[in-house]
C-alpha cells in the first residue's frame, strides 16, 4: 500500500522550489594578501582551528549515536509571502535504533501524525487509507525523503548523517544554546549529502537545478557542541529565489532513557511508501 499524508498545493510548492530553482543567494567568499609575523601567526590559528572544526563536529555526533537524547525540531518554510512551520518533538536511542516522534503541521489537511522507531522498522500513525487508529509500517531502510532538507519519515539519524559530512567547516565561536555554551560550528552540505536517501523523481529535480548553477545548490549546515562534547543543537538551511528553508534540531536529556511503546501487531498495516509534508 502506499500511503500519503494529504496537504495544500500551496504547502507543495515552497517546498518544491527547492528543486526546480534556478536562481538562489550567492555564498560570498574574500581574499586578502598576507601581512607581517602577526598576521601569519594569526592565519596559521585560524588555519589550525578551521582543519580541528570538521574533527570536533564528527566526533560529537559519533558520541551521540551511541547515546540517547531528547528530540526537537522546527520546519520552517518561507515562500508565496507565507510561512509554513512543521515542529517534530521526541526522543530516541540512537544506540539502540529505536524512539518516538509526534509530528504537528497547524492548519494542514492532516495536522498531526506520530512515528515509532523499533527493530528496524518505522510506524506511521494517520496516513491515508488506514483507519484512524492503524499504524503503518515500512522498513526503515526504505523510507524516502521527498522535499529539500527533510529526513525520510523525520528519521533523526538521517540529520546526523548530514551533520557529519559537513565540508569547509569553520568554527564560528561560542554561543548560548538552551542556557549553556556550546562552540558554534559552519560548514555546507555537497549535493550528494543535500540528496541523500531522497526519491527518485526529487533527486531528478534536483540534479536538474544543480545544471542550471552550474554547481552545487549552496546549503548551509551548522552545528553547536558544549563543553562536554555533546551535539546540542543543528541547523540546515537553503536560500532560493523566492524561497528559504530552515531545519533547527535542538537536542537534550542526553543520556536519559527513552521509552518506546510498539503498536500491537492488530493495529498496524504494511506500506511501501509514505509521503506527504508530515512525513518528510
Amino acid at each position: 500500500m502506499r500511503a500519503k499524508v494529504l496537504s495544500g498545493s500551496s504547502m507543495r510548492r515552497p517546498l518544491m522550489l527547492a528543486a526546480a530553482a534556478g536562481l538562489l543567494l550567492c555564498v560570498g567568499c574574500s581574499a586578502t594578501d598576507g601581512g607581517g609575523p602577526d598576521e601569519a601567526e594569526a592565519a596559521a590559528s585560524s588555519s589550525k582551528a578551521a582543519s580541528d572544526a570538521p574533527s570536533a563536529v564528527q566526533e560529537a555526533v559519533a558520541a551521540l549515536r551511541e547515546d540517547s537524547a531528547g528530540f526537537r525540531q522546527k520546519i520552517e518554510v518561507q515562500g508565496d509571502g507565507q510561512v509554513y512551520r512543521i515542529t517534530i518533538t521526541g526522543g530516541f536511542d540512537f544506540a539502540a535504533d529505536r524512539g518516538h516522534l509526534a509530528v504537528d503541521f497547524p492548519g494542514g489537511g492532516i495536522d498531526h501524525s506520530e512515528q515509532v522507531f523499533v527493530e528496524g522498522k518505522i510506524y506511521v500513525r494517520n496516513v491515508l487509507g488506514t483507519g484512524e487508529d492503524t499504524w503503518g509500517a515500512i522498513p526503515r531502510d526504505k523510507a524516502q525523503a521527498h522535499y529539500l532538507l527533510r529526513a525520510p519519515l523525520n528519521d533523526p539519524e538521517h540529520v546526523l548523517q548530514q551533520i557529519a559530512a559537513m565540508r569547509k567547516v569553520s568554527r564560528e565561536g561560542e554561543e548560548s544554546v538552551e542556557g549553556a555554551r556550546a562552540v558554534h560550528y559552519r560548514g555546507i552540505l555537497d549535493h550528494r549529502t543535500v540528496t541523500l536517501r531522497m526519491a527518485a523523481d526529487v533527486r531528478t529535480k534536483m540534479g536538474q537545478a544543480r545544471d542550471i548553477l552550474g554547481g552545487d545548490l549552496p546549503v548551509f549546515a551548522d552545528a553547536w557542541v558544549d563543553g562536554k562534547g555533546n551535539l546540542v543543537q543543528t541547523r540546515m538551511s537553503a536560500n532560493m529565489s523566492g524561497a528559504r528553508v530552515t531545519v533547527t534540531t535542538i537536542l537534550s536529556d542526553i543520556g536519559e532513557p527513552v521509552r518506546v511503546k510498539v503498536p500491537r501487531a492488530a493495529d498496524t498495516t504494511p506500506i511501501s511508501e509514505a509521503t506527504g509534508v508530515l512525513n518528510g
